[in-house]
């Protein structure tokens, strides 16, 4: 459309809607209608509201009721108290407090009989009548008896399958309608993998997608499974099952979840590692192990002033059990803390940083921040202090930036140095 013939609509209505579709309401002295591209009246302002046009159709209503209405305004439907949009080429109707679907050549296929229903999703909707819950197809077919108490919606089907609940007990159903589970438990868990778990009277199991119980409905709880491996606990004690149910393990005091291929374990307050298998690779003898990470692990020897190293997957001790503390590697650099002083060790174990600042965050984008004498700044993984140490405050580096303060003032730094502040209008400058 031209300007000049846009400005003259523009001042002919009150109102003029984006074109869809090649049309647009236009409103008049509270009346709808819609014009073409030519600005032509195709469809005379009668209407009480307009929405603009989807797929061939337009929701219009006049004298309180909905209808549909299409490119030439034949009014395709009658009109009902209540009409949405379509959704999967069904829409949601309402006549006399009841619900019901009709299709885009306004048909009813359902009738208008439901208290309420909800809106189709993957080519099924809830629907309720009478306090009792289930599912229609897009023809309008119960696939389920009303008789549930609740179903979760149909977007929150896992996997094929979905939870109902009668009479305060919950199971699954599939897309068929057919109950999968019993309905006896008091929750089941989303599936993950073709897994869920479920729980009854305290205990939790697992089922897979057929509804069997892989395991007897006997733990305190069970974690994700992480490396095919997951975390469970039973009378106060960790170990760990595959995805068949069975367990791989002894019962430990305690059982952190697998990293590259290794968990770390406790029994007898010491610490150790297994792997998959459930064999102990690493003896039980530290009084602390963190999980692996980039192929090593921190542990600890003794407990108040304990000393802290580094392990390597098989167990070797790459660095002499010495500092203070220790954090995990980060870009093949991990920090280390000893008589109040932090640097960094490389992969060897060799401190390749000096223990020299009072404080550091560990690398990230190749630069970290460090602190020293109140004051923090950068330094790259040759111990580079890339950016001067004036800042009063700053944090890591993230997508090339990094957050800094000064005087109380915060602003953003580049990897070069520079600073960009906020604006007023929320841009940085």
């Amino acid at each position: 459309m031209n300007q000049g013939l846009s400005e003259i609509i523009s001042e002919k209505y009150d109102w003029v809607y984006p074109f869809s579709e090649s049309l647009a309401a236009v409103r008049l002295n509270g009346k709808y209608g819609f014009i073409d591209r030519t600005g032509k009246e195709i469809i005379p302002l009668k209407y009480d509201d307009a929405w603009s046009f989807r797929e061939g159709l337009a929701r219009v209503k006049l004298d309180g009721r909905w209808g549909f209405i299409d490119r030439t305004g034949k009014e395709i439907t009658p009109l009902y108290d209540d009409a949405e949009p379509f959704r999967e080429s069904l829409a949601k109707v309402k006549l006399n407090d009841k619900y019901g679907f009709i299709d885009r050549a306004g048909k009813e296929i359902t009738p208008l009989k439901y208290n309420w229903v909800g809106a189709f999703s993957r080519g099924l909707a809830r629907v309720g009548l009478n306090g009792k819950v289930g599912f229609i197809d897009r023809t309008g077919k119960e696939i389920t008896p009303l008789k549930y108490d609740d179903v979760n919606d149909v977007w929150a089907f896992s996997e094929g399958l979905v939870l109902v609940k009668l009479n305060g007990k919950y199971g699954l159903i599939d897309r068929t309608g057919k109950e999968i589970t019993p309905l006896k438990y008091n929750w089941v868990g989303d599936f993950r993998g073709g897994l869920a778990r479920v729980g009854l009277n305290g205990k939790v199991g697992l089922i897979d997608r057929t509804g069997k119980e892989i395991t007897p409905l006997k733990y305190y709880h069970i974690w994700d499974f992480s490396e095919s491996l997951a975390r469970v606990t039973l009378n106060g004690k960790y170990g760990y099952i595959d995805c068949t149910g069975k367990e791989i393990t002894p019962l430990y005091d305690y059982a952190g979840e697998f990293s590259e291929g290794l968990a770390a374990v406790k029994l007898h307050g010491k610490w150790g590692y297994i792997d998959c298998t459930g064999e102990e690779i690493i003896p039980l003898k530290y009084d602390y192990a963190d999980s692996f990470n980039e192929g090593f692990a921190v542990v600890r020897l003794g407990w108040m002033h304990g000393k802290y190293g580094f392990i390597d997957r098989t167990g070797k001790e790459i660095t002499p059990m010495k500092y203070d503390r220790a954090w995990n590697f980060s870009e093949g650099l991990a920090k280390v803390r000893l008589h109040g002083k932090r640097g960094f060790i490389d992969r060897t174990g060799q401190e390749i940083i000096p223990l020299k600042y009072d404080g550091a965050l560990s690398f990230s984008e190749g630069l970290a921040e460090v602190r020293l004498h109140g004051k923090c700044g950068y330094i790259d993984r040759n111990g580079k202090e890339v950016i001067p140490l004036k800042y009063d405050n700053a944090r890591n580096f993230f997508e090339g930036m990094a957050s800094v303060e000064l005087n109380g003032e915060w602003s953003k730094i580049s990897k070069r140095g520079d600073e960009y502040f906020l604006l007023t209008n929320g841009t940085w400058k």
